[in-house]
């Protein structure tokens, strides 16, 4: 049965055309993803969906009694209403059933022992068992704890936005709707947070969900269905994100060949045309129609694809370094102990849950805040270029061509003076959004803004901090491609999963208690050493439990021989030390390589207009997989002899 159902539904803002007749049905259960550009109208589609906004034309119809909740991108709160009174607002129904079965249960115990009186109750107390039982605020406080917020009695007021979200999505999950539209769902979560969520949603969540969303990895494990908004139409797919781009490519191929074949049918028949003396049956009159009709078909829209580029300054050994950088506010030990060393070429993902410390790293880096103890070096020649969380910088009031081009018309990129409005086209800015003011544009059209200027600037060091929030697929794929081909080294924090195994060659993890620590490889990579970790620590407490409980029995006889002495501990031969000095850089040159190999792979073009590359791609991407477990295989071998 179907929860809502939408016809024909229009939108437009003065020229642009957001939504052209979209029709879309979504079923009890369903779990839709939906993507595209920046500025595409994905957000206003949400809010038309749940009556947020209105439409130009067309029909939207839910089912009767259907319950629809939004988590918009930035939620209205009551500021001065406190992070457990928001989200206990979602028990709205409860409290009504709760008051349905007091008003059934009284009733009956003052003699009035009518039918509808115990159908009443029997109703209601089904419905207090479905919504929690009878202790819902233990959910309440579950939810609230899971997405990270601790402070209950705290006034929305003082929170930061992505602290009200989180607020705000609590409230939804208590209320559990019969179809929640999620407008990113995952910005301002933390890598954990947003597997802890996923989990929820597959085990836990009853009602139909939309997600609005460019976090593939939560697509391909969430959605059943991946809706594309694109030119004011909307394509339907089935599957997750992997699903959708395959059948995306088999689409565009077929509108490839339907264009070819078009083109050649308008080719014969102007032919015809010029060679035919004027028509005079009813037959010639009909053929000529027909021209008529496919030569004024534009064919179809073509997505634009984004290309990014960056030029990487010279540098020296040192790039950036920290010797045990200890750094308290508050009087809270965010990082203690900490050294690292970057070299050229290295790509590293910050990760932690919010609050850990993660930006504070950076800005420590980046010289803007001085630790409490340690060192941090930055090298003569190192240039630094950073796209900040909060997105500042930008001047809301003046063009988007202003702003990336500063006054100037011709820039000089990959060592070619370019045009600056041919850049912006390559960022998918047209001429007229160039001449738009940048506070006109969507959160993600912004961020888009801002790296076009980024990118400008050539620098030894990138530094991005949270870059994947706003951005959509396709620029976050470019952008990925740029930084596995970049000359220089990037520190970049994410939430982004599948950033991660696309671009970091390393991962410093923010683990509580001022603890970080670095690890090699990708996201998956350093999830699995991790867990490896943590399964050995446990392993490590059983044992010495088991210890202790064998030491509270009485104390056996010493042996008349001898103990044999402790096996000496395993050590690295000269050559195995050589080795495993250079096994760190071989890895990190090796994902390199299979990062650009894995691009290379998914790039759509591979199956529609170089089908016949595909194999040996394919068979390459693999062979570079094995190698880099090889690899890892063996560092992970020589660091457990050399730690004996």
């Amino acid at each position: 049965m179907s929860v809502l159902d939408a016809r024909d539904l229009k939108k437009s803002y003065g020229n642009k055309i957001l939504l052209d007749g979209v029709s879309l049905t979504i079923e009890d259960g369903e779990r839709v993803g939906l993507v595209g550009r920046n500025g595409c109208g994905k957000t206003t589609m949400a809010r038309i969906l749940a009556e947020e906004e209105p439409h130009d034309g067309g029909t939207l119809a839910r089912r009767r009694g259907a319950r629809v909740g939004y988590l918009a991108q930035v939620p209205t709160l009551d500021g001065d209403r406190t992070a457990w009174d928001i989200a206990c607002g979602g028990l709205d129904r409860w409290n009504e059933q709760k008051r349905l079965y007091d008003d059934a249960t009284l009733t009956i115990e003052g003699g009035d022992h009518a039918d509808r009186w115990l159908e009443q109750q029997a109703t209601a107390l089904a419905a207090i068992d479905h919504l929690g039982g009878w202790d819902p605020h233990h959910r309440v406080r579950a939810l609230l704890g899971h997405l990270g917020v601790t402070d209950l009695d705290r006034p929305i007021r003082t929170m930061s936005g992505g602290e009200a979200r989180r607020v705000a999505l609590a409230r939804l999950l208590v209320e559990e709707p019969d179809l929640a539209i999620l407008d990113e769902p995952t910005n301002h979560l933390d890598a954990d947070t947003v597997e802890w969520l996923e989990e929820y949603l597959l085990d836990t969540y009853t009602g139909a969900i939309l997600f609005v969303t460019h976090d593939r990895y939560f697509l391909d494990r969430i959605v059943t269905r991946t809706l594309e908004l694109a030119h004011g139409e909307l394509h339907s797919y089935d599957g997750g994100y992997e699903a959708y781009l395959t059948a995306k490519a088999e689409r565009a191929e077929h509108e490839a060949r339907s264009e070819h074949n078009r083109k050649q049918f308008v080719k014969s028949e102007l032919e015809w045309l010029r060679r035919t003396p004027s028509a005079r049956t009813g037959k010639q009159k009909a053929r000529i129609q027909r021209a008529e009709t496919a030569i004024a078909d534009k064919g179809p829209n073509k997505d634009a694809s984004v290309t990014l580029a960056m030029d990487a300054t010279r540098t020296g050994r040192t790039i950036v370094e920290c010797h045990h950088l200890h750094i308290e506010l508050g009087g809270r030990v965010l990082i203690d102990d900490f050294t690292m060393m970057l070299t050229k070429g290295e790509r590293v993902g910050i990760v932690g849950a919010n609050g850990a410390g993660k930006s504070t790293l950076l800005r420590a880096l980046l010289s803007e805040l001085t630790p409490t103890s340690g060192e941090v070096v930055r090298g003569q020649t190192t240039k630094v270029a950073y796209l900040d969380q909060a997105r500042s910088g930008l001047e809301l009031e003046k063009s988007v061509i202003d702003n990336v081009g500063g006054g100037r018309l011709r820039v000089e990129l990959g060592g070619e003076v370019i045009d600056v409005r041919g850049w912006l086209e390559d960022m998918l800015f047209d001429s007229h959004q160039q001449r738009q003011p940048v506070g006109s544009l969507s959160g993600g059209e912004r961020a888009r803004v801002l790296v076009a200027r980024m990118l400008l600037t050539p620098s030894s060091l990138l530094v991005l901090d949270e870059p994947t929030n706003d951005l959509d697929t396709t620029t976050l794929s470019a952008l990925e491609t740029m930084l596995t081909k970049f000359d220089g080294t990037a520190i970049v924090v994410t939430h982004d999963r599948y950033f991660l195994d696309r671009v970091a060659t390393a991962i410093v993890a923010f683990e509580g208690d001022g603890r970080v620590v670095r690890y090699a490889g990708n996201y998956s990579m350093y999830r699995a050493l991790r867990a490896d970790r943590e399964r050995q620590a446990r392993e490590s407490k059983s044992s010495k439990d088991s210890g202790k409980r064998v030491s509270m029995a009485p104390a056996p006889v010493a042996p008349s021989t001898p103990a044999p002495p402790p096996k000496k501990k395993s050590t690295l031969t000269y050559g195995e030390r050589i080795e495993l000095e250079g096994l760190l850089p071989s890895i990190a040159e090796a994902e390199a390589q299979l990062a650009k190999l894995d691009a290379e792979a998914n790039d759509p073009e591979l199956f529609t207009t170089r089908r016949e590359e595909a194999p040996k791609k394919l068979a390459a991407l693999e062979h570079q997989r094995a190698t880099v477990a090889k690899l890892y295989s063996r560092w992970e071998e020589l660091e457990a002899k050399r730690e004996g």
